[in-house]
């Protein structure tokens, strides 16, 4: 049998077809079958080749997602904004990418497994701070934030904002956003503004 000669061509088309049908009828309710007899010929070999689960799938889509419209990237052109506008604008970008948002809430469930939550945490980490301390670099330069820790700042964030939010970890997360957002404006870092905590409430309502 010939290998196939277009690999990154399948595996668009996997996420495409996938995403689709994510979209359509949910994440727990679509199956590798599914999805496969949506692949215009291709066989669960194909799949199979290169992807070993659904859940790499919807990992793969949620890198392509971020990267396709990286909003670290977008906002970072804006010269006219600060450091803390520009991280309060990225946050924002990811709450009004509607695509973005739902597979990220599709994924959530499947934090409760050890091995993809660590997967999570570490690819956050190793891709999200970097472009995260870059921005409380220029906000502690511009005075619009006051700190001198802007790599440990980025990681503390980003763990805090995200771990300490997952409902089926931590339930009863609204009074902890509320908490966060208090500990942020008192250390002088006020990332939560009105906006930012509506999005984030909404989320909450959704997810417990």
């Amino acid at each position: 049998m010939p290998r196939n000669k277009y690999p990154e061509e399948t595996v668009e088309k996997i996420l495409e077809v996938s995403l689709k049908l994510f979209l359509e009828k949910g994440y727990e309710e679509t199956t590798i079958l599914d999805i496969v007899n949506h692949l215009g010929g291709l066989t669960r070999g194909a799949f199979y080749h290169h992807f070993k689960s659904k859940e790499e799938v919807l990992n793969a889509l949620n890198d392509k997602l971020f990267f396709e419209n990286n909003p670290f990237e977008i906002v970072s052109n804006e010269k006219n904004l600060s450091g803390l506008e520009k991280i309060k604008k990225v946050i924002k970008l990811q709450y009004s990418n509607k695509e973005q948002h739902k597979v990220n809430l599709m994924a959530v469930p499947l934090l409760n497994n050890p091995r993809i939550l660590a997967s999570h945490i570490e690819n956050n980490q190793r891709i999200v701070v970097p472009y995260l301390e870059k921005f409380f670099q220029e906000a502690i330069k511009d005075g619009s934030i006051r700190n001198n820790y802007p790599k440990a700042l980025s990681s503390f964030f980003l763990i805090i904002t995200e771990l300490w939010f997952i409902p089926s970890i931590f339930p009863g997360t609204l009074e902890r956003l509320l908490f966060v957002k208090e500990m942020f404006d008192k250390l002088e870092i006020p990332i939560i503004d009105n906006e930012i905590l509506f999005y984030a409430k909404n989320t909450i309502e959704k997810l417990e």
